[in-house]
């Protein structure tokens, strides 16, 4: 249904809903097709955002397959901790870097499951956007874009998206944005 609506945006000639709804479409199922898709309407109509980094990529690897990494992390820390365990009810001591391994495979494991949550992006909907320094309609300008940019979505403040864009960060009327 995500690409019929894209294609019949794409059919009108709105742009930037057409990447919005293969931008959710991508979020849902990650294709690589999709992404190229993405990246070359990006490149016709001259729109940022959309380039095909490596960061893109990993993304698109973790989407696929991150149920199953994180499955085999799990598995091995269980049979990590069963060690442990099995090393403590017969007394037998553990080493201290084995104790500090598990420490950072815990911590890696925290990130991996957590981090791509955080993971947001943001379609431009209007012409004449203004990205401020500050959460403030008083603060002074930074640049002006266009609609159908992407964003990446770092956070909110009442009714303000803190957004990367242009290696810089700025701040965003969340009305004029949609998130994905």
């Amino acid at each position: 249904m995500l690409l019929k609506l894209a294609y019949g945006w794409e059919k009108q000639g709105d742009v930037a809903r057409m990447l919005y709804y293969l931008q959710v479409y991508f979020d849902r199922h990650p294709d690589e097709a999709v992404l190229r898709k993405m990246h070359d309407v990006a490149t016709q109509y001259n729109l940022r955002g959309y380039e095909t980094d490596d960061l893109n990529y990993f993304y698109l690897f973790y989407k696929q397959y991150g149920l199953y990494i994180t499955l085999a992390l799990v598995l091995l820390g269980t049979y990590a901790f069963g060690i442990f365990w099995l090393k403590h009810r017969n007394r037998e001591p553990t080493h201290r870097r084995h104790k500090l391994i598990i420490m950072a495979y815990l911590m890696g494991l925290l990130l991996l499951l957590n981090l791509p949550e955080t993971y947001q992006s943001g379609i431009v909907n209007r012409d004449r956007v203004f990205l401020r320094r500050d959460p403030s309609a008083a603060a002074p300008v930074a640049d002006v874009i266009n609609r159908g940019h992407r964003v990446k979505v770092l956070g909110s403040q009442d009714v303000w998206l803190y957004v990367f864009w242009n290696d810089g960060l700025y701040y965003v009327r969340k009305d004029n944005v949609w998130v994905i």
